[in-house]
């Protein structure tokens, strides 16, 4: 069997990534956690008594969003 003349193809070299430390990742990781935590407020429970903004335009903006998460609304 003959050889192909073709060069064989070279993998490309793999960047070194410097490992994250926690320092580094905690303070996002709160932000998003909070963000999550305000999110799923106004899915799930801003309404009626315990409503923190007066009105039905939250209700509303959340309404298909509470019932795609399980949330009853009506």
């Amino acid at each position: 069997m003959a050889q192909s003349a073709a060069p064989a193809p070279s993998t490309p070299a793999i960047p070194e990534v410097a490992p994250l430390s926690l320092k580094e990742i905690a303070p996002w990781a709160a932000f998003v956690g909070i963000l999550m935590l305000v999110l799923l407020y106004f899915v799930g429970a801003e309404q009626g008594a315990t409503s923190l903004i007066a009105g039905e335009d939250v209700h509303e903006w959340v309404h298909d969003g509470r019932h795609l998460l399980g949330f009853p609304c009506h």
